[in-house]
């Protein structure tokens, strides 16, 4: 995975009040779990601002990265785990982190690459990408930036499922009935198969 570096501080005042204030400052406010559970069993918050301008690189991007997070001094490598969005405005309202280690293993969505000519497509159909990401589980160090899936064979009509595809390391969290891409019939190929009957 990509890694990118993000700075930001510790946020003692919290409520919405505090909030409002924050985003007019330009800054995002945001939650990091860490890797320690509190009592509850649940991993522990810690509150903390990042500027808009900071996070722009990470969240409006095609890419999944591997956060290099620093908060007053204090290193940490995370995740996005949750974006919130302005219903009406689309600005980004508040984003939830959570901490990796490489021994960890983490749960991402990962971007699908198509490669390859279909031999459906060349049949005249039409090669469909039906999932943008699919989501996996592994240390975040054997994640890879995409998982390309080659097309080649695949026939008109036909289709390729995640309990399909098979790639070292990774587990698949999306279900393997999911289908993630397939060659549809266009109007001119079944004109033509109609003709050929």
């Amino acid at each position: 995975m990509l890694e990118i570096n993000v700075s930001g501080q510790k946020r003692s005042d919290l409520g919405k009040k505090a909030s409002k204030e924050i985003r007019k400052q330009g800054l995002v406010p945001c939650n990091i779990y860490g890797i320690e559970k509190g009592e509850d069993g649940l991993p522990k918050a810690e509150s903390i601002v990042i500027s808009f301008a900071e996070l722009r690189k990470v969240v409006y991007s095609p890419n999944v990265y591997v956060v290099n997070l620093n908060i007053d001094g204090t290193e940490k490598k995370a995740i996005i785990k949750e974006l919130q969005f302005h219903p009406v405005s689309d600005e980004l309202r508040h984003v939830d982190f959570l901490e990796i280690t490489a021994e960890k293993p983490v749960t991402v969505g990962i971007p699908v690459k198509l490669t390859g000519h279909a031999a459906g497509v060349k049949a005249g159909g039409r090669l469909a990408l039906l999932v943008r990401q699919i989501k996996v589980t592994a240390s975040y160090t054997k994640i890879p930036q995409e998982l390309v899936i080659d097309v080649t064979s695949l026939e008109l009509g036909k289709s390729i499922k995640v309990g399909q595809l098979s790639f070292e390391g990774l587990e698949f969290a999306t279900s393997k009935e999911v289908n993630v891409c397939s060659v549809q019939m266009t109007r001119a190929a079944r004109a033509a198969a109609q003709a050929e009957k």
